[in-house]
């Protein structure tokens, strides 16, 4: 089974900046990082869970929420394991859980914007707050 942790949550100003990080592990051989299209989805109190990136097996396709266009950039290393969320020019609206997910297979090249049914394994999400 495919488990996955997150980290680099915390308080941050509006305007402010933020790396999450989402680390990927399991048995060889039920584990290839690579074989799994990886994304990040958030949740604030009492809203359901909503998509905010996500990329495909090499990294070499991407795409974003309108909400964060602009101001979010999600990255992956498959020799480590991880795949990061750089956040800038933070916002209020920002706060949420942020939960790293993995949707094995997936897209070889992203062209809409995933549903989180599509993702296979979640973590246990970090949370940001963004204050005004």
């Amino acid at each position: 089974q495919v488990q996955l942790g997150e980290s680099g949550g915390g308080l941050v100003q509006a305007g402010g900046s933020l790396r999450l990080s989402c680390a990927a592990s399991g048995r060889t051989f039920t584990v290839n990082f690579s074989d799994y299209a990886m994304g990040w989805f958030r949740q604030a109190p009492g809203k359901e869970r909503e998509f905010v990136a996500a990329i495909n097996w090499s990294g070499s396709s991407a795409f974003y929420a309108d909400s964060v266009k602009g101001r979010a950039m999600i990255s992956r290393d498959n020799a480590k394991n991880i795949v990061r969320l750089q956040m800038n020019a933070l916002k209020p609206e920002d706060t949420a859980v942020y939960y790293c997910a993995a949707d094995r297979g997936g897209p070889d090249i992203y062209r809409t914007s995933p549903g989180r049914y599509e993702f296979d394994y979640w973590g246990q999400g970090t949370q940001v707050t963004v204050t005004s």
